[in-house]
């Protein structure tokens, strides 16, 4: 009797020491998920340790966008126009034989991405040491004839809003903003208003050039893709303008988000825009979060948390 006692007692004891190891391993297994992983809708593993897949900093991007204030109607009246000269256009259009870059019964996102593949083929990414005299299409691709082969993003976004807006394309180029004043790097590309979807699409010629979509293939706006980080929906990156896109979180999704606190543009657009000394070209509009207080902003811009009369469809006059 007392060693089938003891016997009892053992394996009881056993079972007991088992079962403590057995939830000390379930609760270790959840506590490394929850510190190591984290998981987005789309299925992909964020690791918070070293991985040379995922950019670690790119929640904290995405971090910063949540936490921000909130975009809010306000009492200031802007009118974000875009002004035509047929002249102009024109010339431009056969400059550059823009008709040849598509077909005739090509939808407005279909000339568009011609358009810039045109522009991200044949000029590179550059910080430029020789400023173009000329910042319109026709001076900014003789200057890379003349003087340097390439150019960075906000001359991109210039000469590609030109010559869009030649074949009667409606676009702006915004400039994209961080919430760190002391970080020096923004991001400046296209905003293309597509009549056929009655929305606003991004485009950028630059570094190769790319887009953004939804995974049904849908064109995303910049506050789309701004406001689809913070609901932690995907955003599908089209590097090199590929079709099939990616929804891989790259070292490009950091970058957008980073870039994604802030919003400027002229309020009214024309060619030659830029440079603006000696000429009258309107306001510098910053859309911005509530609660934020914008840098590198000069007394005459104006400032606003209305996000719906910032991204309105386009004024043509």
């Amino acid at each position: 009797m007392k060693k089938t006692t003891l016997k009892r007692w053992a394996k009881f004891a056993w079972k007991i020491v088992y079962g403590i190891f057995a939830i000390i391993g379930l609760l270790a297994t959840i506590l490394y998920v929850t510190l190591r992983v984290y998981v987005n809708k789309t299925g992909e593993h964020l690791d918070i340790g070293i991985s040379p897949n995922v950019p670690l900093d790119f929640r904290n991007k995405v971090e910063k966008l949540r936490t921000s204030g909130s975009f809010a109607n306000d009492t200031i009246q802007i009118a974000m126009t875009s002004v035509q000269d047929s002249a102009r256009a024109r010339e431009i259009r056969e400059y550059f034989q823009l008709d040849t870059l598509y077909d005739v019964n090509a939808s407005t996102w279909e000339k568009t991405l011609a358009v810039a593949k045109f522009v991200a083929t044949n000029i590179p990414h550059a910080n430029q040491n020789v400023q173009p005299k000329f910042r319109n299409a026709i001076g900014l691709w003789e200057y890379t004839k003349t003087t340097e082969p390439a150019f960075n993003c906000r001359l991109h976004s210039i000469m590609m809003y030109e010559l869009l807006k030649s074949i009667d394309i409606e676009a702006r180029f915004i400039t994209c903003m961080p919430n760190d004043e002391n970080d020096y790097d923004c991001h400046v590309v296209n905003h293309v208003w597509l009549p056929e979807l009655g929305k606003w699409a991004m485009i950028d010629s630059d570094m190769d050039g790319n887009y953004a979509t939804a995974p049904d293939g849908t064109p995303l706006s910049l506050p789309e893709i701004r406001q689809r980080y913070i609901a932690d929906e995907p955003v599908c990156y089209h590097p090199k303008f590929d079709e099939k896109g990616s929804e891989k979180i790259s070292s490009h999704h950091a970058y957008m988000a980073k870039n994604s606190y802030w919003y400027s543009c002229w309020e009214t657009l024309h060619y030659d825009q830029e440079p603006s000394a000696g000429k009258d070209v309107g306001r510098y509009i910053h859309l911005v979060p509530s609660g934020f207080k914008p840098f590198e902003v000069d007394s005459i811009d104006v400032i606003t948390t209305d996000s719906a009369k910032f991204w309105a469809p386009p004024i043509v006059e």
